[in-house]
């Protein structure tokens, strides 16, 4: 009998609390807070989260961003992620935040940090997950706007456990950002970033040679790279790997053809999360049962799962924990 994959623990590392957004949400919020988009009503919205690539899907996710007003806003879409995530297995997430994107339009920095760190707090309490929030860098923005964010994070430095660097990588390669990811590392902050998801296999290595990176997340491009590979498998650098975003957004052809177990097998620390699971069409247990398409065995699953703890920056007694309750699950 196949192991329960929904049931089977795991972290989730690369979840952009923002992307957690379904339709339904999106017009609650809208209706109570006087936003107006540009669809009648939310089967029009749920239609529009189709994408023929990385760039329109980040302009449907921006504007469905602009619902986000208070943090009791910030407080309903984690709550609600958490409360699915926990029906899929999940025991730790470390979860990304855009604070450029609402600072930005408007929205104080406090506002939203007190709306998620009481979604955290409270799915630890209410769910059994641990975790915390990684403050992402734009890199489609200005350099001198990621060091004005940067000390808004130093200056809430317990609420965060690391910097990440996320949205479009062409053409806004990882080492513009060298000065402030060099910040946090003498800070103490983890530090990750989107290298090799649209970008070459040469954005994981400037990733890593040139930003400090302690994870690498998607880098699908490896794949492309066999001394990379190689790197990567001897370092044990992990990859927060999204099938269904990849194919969603025509980084992959099709789950069949995703590197994904390919990486596994040559020894690379690779591990399924959702990356936006409400635009992608899946949470992280949907993106477990989906590469069950690609052939992933049960064993594969499994090795998956505990990749996800390996990986994560919980305490060492956190992931003996969660080890011991993945090889009691299966």
């Amino acid at each position: 009998m196949a192991i329960d994959l929904f049931r089977l623990p795991k972290a989730e590392l690369h979840l952009h609390i923002e992307g957690t957004l379904e339709p339904e949400t999106v017009m609650e919020l809208a209706d109570a807070n006087g936003v107006r988009l540009p669809y009648p009503d939310e089967d029009a919205l749920r239609a529009a989260y189709s994408f023929r690539d990385l760039q329109e899907f980040l302009d449907l996710y921006y504007s469905a961003m602009a619902t986000l007003l208070t943090a009791d806003d910030f407080h309903l879409m984690a709550s609600r992620y958490y409360a699915t995530a926990a029906a899929q297995g999940v025991k730790h997430a470390e979860i990304f935040c855009d604070p450029q994107a609402h600072v930005g339009r408007g929205v104080r920095f406090e506002e939203m940090l007190a709306g998620l760190t009481q979604a955290v707090a409270d799915a630890e309490r209410d769910h059994g997950i641990t975790g915390g929030i990684i403050a992402c860098i734009l890199r489609d923005q200005p350099v001198e706007s990621a060091h004005a964010i940067y000390d808004q994070v130093l200056a809430h430095r317990d609420s965060f456990i690391g910097i990440g660097l996320d949205s479009a990588e062409r053409p806004f390669p990882p080492e513009l950002f060298t000065d402030v990811f060099t910040r946090a590392g003498r800070d103490g902050f983890k530090r990750v970033a989107h290298a090799g998801e649209e970008g070459p296999a040469s954005f994981i290595w400037t990733a890593l040679d040139t930003l400090g990176v302690d994870r690498i997340d998607h880098g699908v491009r490896a794949a492309e790279d066999e001394e990379l590979i190689g790197r990567l498998a001897a370092s044990d650098i992990a990859l927060t790997v999204c099938p269904l975003s990849n194919v969603a957004l025509k980084g992959v052809p099709d789950l069949e053809h995703h590197p994904l177990l390919g990486l596994l097998e040559r020894g690379v620390k690779v591990m399924i999360n959702s990356d936006d699971p409400a635009y992608f069409g899946g949470y992280v247990g949907d993106n477990f049962l989906a590469m069950r398409v690609a052939g992933m065995t049960d064993a594969q699953a499994i090795r998956l799962a505990h990749n996800s703890i390996a990986g994560s920056f919980a305490s060492a007694e956190r992931k003996a924990a969660l080890h011991a309750e993945i090889d009691a699950a299966s």
